[in-house]
């Protein structure tokens, strides 16, 4: 029988979650059943486990939120796809199992390629395009600047950026992940500190980056501020610090600062069309089919070891060093 992640109250992992045997779903009117091949691990679905604020869900229910799989079954009336064609779930669909059932309107057909990777696509993806894409009119050879340059998110902003001749500003927390930003195209890498704004403009020649993109918060935010030209957008889109975004009044008011956050859903209801959004995954779809697109990946285990997932994936730093996935079907631990 199909296993599935039953999560029941909230808590830690090791005390709330449990494997459990489901019978095959059935799919309704409209509807696929999708056998998954591998499943992302995020830290929202982590506060979703817990219960943090703003993430506490009906119970019981399945975790994850993201994934890659092959249809087995398919609905009365559906057309989008056929028996054993690779879709992306729909988002939020519990994908900690090893059967999901969807929607057809609400998948996303999904190409070849490594599925460990093209699990991740369906939200680190589409944040990195909305972010270059939506807060500012950027032309090639503007700066923009980052935190959390070696987040998943970050790697696939450099990337994009490159292909559209933006150049990134990309700052980090830890010394050691400076070569790999190089390597995938990061115009200039900078440790984090309270010298940021100078070293940023010694580095660009002058030229202060019209767009920031925080996902650490707190104090951070105002170091990436401070770098910003007059009249710049600050995204906030995460908070690695568990903190709010700290932001001056004062240098809001002197240099026209905006500070907006970002829920890439969102975007997408205001900017764009279903088939604006179908065009997009496809794109970055084959973006990571071709390995433009490369998410470090810390872990991938089998869904017998959701708790020990789960942990992994709570670390932080050098200790995580990456993102973790569920992977079906074969009994396998990289940690």
């Amino acid at each position: 029988m199909p296993k599935l992640v039953r999560h029941t109250r909230y808590g830690p992992p090791r005390d709330v979650l449990e494997l459990v045997d489901q019978p095959a779903e059935q799919p309704g009117p409209g509807e696929i059943i999708i056998g998954m091949e591998a499943a992302a691990m995020h830290i929202a679905d982590l506060r979703t486990i817990t219960g943090a604020q703003d993430f506490a869900f009906p119970l019981p229910r399945t975790p994850g939120f993201e994934g890659v799989g092959r249809v087995l079954r398919i609905g009365e009336g559906v057309t989008k796809f056929r028996v054993g064609d690779r879709v992306f779930p729909a988002l939020a669909s519990g994908t900690f199992r090893e059967e999901v059932r969807c929607r057809a309107q609400d998948c996303t057909a999904a190409p070849e390629g490594d599925a460990i990777q093209l699990s991740l696509l369906t939200v680190n993806g589409p944040t990195a395009a909305v972010l270059l894409e939506d807060f500012a009119d950027l032309r090639p050879g503007d700066w923009i600047i980052q935190n959390a340059a070696n987040s998943s998110c970050g790697r696939y902003l450099i990337r994009l950026a490159r292909r559209a001749g933006i150049r990134t500003v990309n700052v980090i927390r830890r010394a050691e992940v400076a070569a790999e930003l190089d390597e995938l195209g990061a115009d200039v890498v900078l440790l984090d500190g309270d010298d940021l704004s100078a070293r940023v403009l010694k580095a660009t020649g002058g030229v202060a980056p019209c767009l920031g993109i925080d996902a650490v918060a707190g104090p951070a935010t105002q170091r990436l501020a401070e770098c910003l030209a007059p009249g710049s957008t600050l995204v906030s889109y995460g908070s690695m610090t568990g903190e709010p975004c700290h932001l001056d009044f004062y240098l809001m008011f002197r240099n026209d600062i905006r500070l907006r956050g970002l829920s890439f859903a969102r975007q997408f209801d205001a900017k764009r069309t279903p088939a604006d959004v179908s065009a997009l995954y496809t794109r970055l779809a084959q973006l990571m089919a071709e390995g433009e697109l490369v998410a470090k990946i810390a872990g991938v285990y089998p869904l017998e070891h959701i708790v020990e997932a789960c942990e992994r994936a709570g670390r932080t730093g050098a200790e995580r060093d990456g993102k973790v996935v569920i992977e079906f079907g074969r009994n396998r631990v990289d940690a």
